[in-house]
């Protein structure tokens, strides 16, 4: 048996968590995966509830955070070291910059065959100032020399990676797309309407707008308050938006919308132009619920609310930005416009003004992501890329343990 330890930043919100619990579910049986993860901030919203939903049972390291900290970070490697001596994996497979660093370098100390890393978004600009923006790069590039095989999850990805940031060169890399268990947005999806516009008092003439993630300077919520006020200033559009999340921006968000002049809530039923929901786990509710589903990123790596977005036949309007020409088709099921305000609620404006053009982009949305986003289509990606790898390493089938 192929003994894979999956190591993952931490269980919040998004689609690491997604791509790791259903590649440790759904490996084939010759596959026996352990799926190690860090603890979430105060700030962010857990994401233990998927994998309690396939019977995953993770091993968690606590002092294995998203911040930096020698101390903890320390700690969580000894903790992996013991994790690799006890469980002696033939692949590590780590997801994400924190796991990445540390569970590749432990890795190498272990000397186990197989190394991959996945890329699930990158920090190489509007992140950091550019001292530790050339240091981070020089951490990844060390950590690309030993690893196996590099895991971009899109195209654009790639040639950020190994041409534009030049961390790997190309034969290392390979394209896997995330995958995700998408037929539920499509089930009932009249009545998770209904039931989402009651609890928040939407009316049948009015266009819901919402952006979904977290409230954090990458994902650039002020955008989407700008792109609020332009429309409240030049349309009579009757137009409802949301921002649903919650995070460490939360309160700078809401003090921007009133300097901005913009009526908010965050009570459920009542009527306000924006309403903050904070988090809600019944995200196939939302996306029915909604008419208009939007994006501000700076930067993004596979937005996962877009996917689920076209998998509901809800039409984007997203800044053009990382690799979200890789996860909409352009023109067809989004709007992609640049970081101006100005563009962006013009963009919302003119879905929420014409049925029709909203109509034709939710046709399209779900036959586009059904065929490239579905999990067994990234199982069978991964299990060709393991054997690819463990063959390269010199390893046999037979010369696996059978425990």
């Amino acid at each position: 048996m192929i003994r894979v330890l999956r190591i993952l930043n931490r269980f919040n919100l998004g689609g690491p968590t997604y791509n790791a619990a259903f590649l440790t579910k759904y490996l084939s049986s010759e596959y026996k995966t352990l799926l190690v993860g860090g603890e979430i901030d105060k700030n962010e919203n857990s994401s233990m509830h998927i994998l309690d939903e396939l019977n995953v049972k993770p091993i968690i390291i606590p002092e294995m955070r998203r911040s930096i900290n020698y101390n903890n970070d320390l700690i969580a490697y000894y903790k992996l070291k013991e994790i690799i001596h006890r469980f002696k994996p033939d692949i590590i497979h780590t997801h994400a910059s924190k796991a990445g660093s540390l569970g590749r370098w432990a890795a190498y100390r272990c000397n186990v065959p197989v190394v991959v890393h996945t890329f699930h978004g990158h920090v190489f600009h509007s992140y950091f100032g550019p001292a530790k923006t050339s240091l981070v790069k020089s951490v990844e590039r060390s950590l690309a020399k030993i690893s196996n095989s590099i895991v971009a999850i899109s195209e654009k990805q790639k040639n950020e990676l190994c041409n534009l940031h030049k961390i790997a060169p190309e034969e290392k890399v390979s394209v896997v797309p995330l995958g995700f268990d998408l037929g539920r947005f499509q089930e009932n999806k009249e009545l998770k309407r209904e039931q989402f516009r009651n609890e928040y008092g939407i009316g049948d003439n009015e266009i819901a707008i919402g952006i979904i993630g977290r409230l954090v300077p990458i994902k650039n919520h002020p955008l989407f308050i700008d792109a609020i006020a332009y429309i409240k200033k030049h349309s009579q559009l009757p137009l409802r938006f949301f921002i649903i999340g919650d995070g460490e921006c939360r309160s700078e968000i809401e003090n921007y919308a009133r300097l901005k002049g913009i009526e908010y809530t965050s009570k459920k039923g009542e009527k306000a132009l924006l309403t903050f929901t904070s988090w809600i786990k019944e995200i196939d509710q939302v996306n029915a619920g909604m008419d208009i589903i939007t994006l501000c990123s700076l930067n993004e790596g596979t937005p996962v609310s877009l996917i689920e977005a076209q998998a509901s036949g809800t039409p984007i309007v997203a800044t053009n930005v990382g690799g979200i020409e890789d996860v909409v088709l352009p023109g067809k099921t989004a709007l992609l416009t640049n970081n101006k305000s100005q563009d962006f609620a013009e963009k919302i404006l003119k879905l929420a003004s014409d049925a029709n053009l909203r109509l034709k982009m939710q046709e399209l949305g779900w036959a586009f992501v059904e065929s490239k986003f579905h999990y067994s289509r990234l199982v069978k990606d991964m299990e060709a890329l393991y054997w690819n790898q463990l063959m390269n390493a010199g390893l046999k089938k037979h010369s696996f343990a059978t425990a």
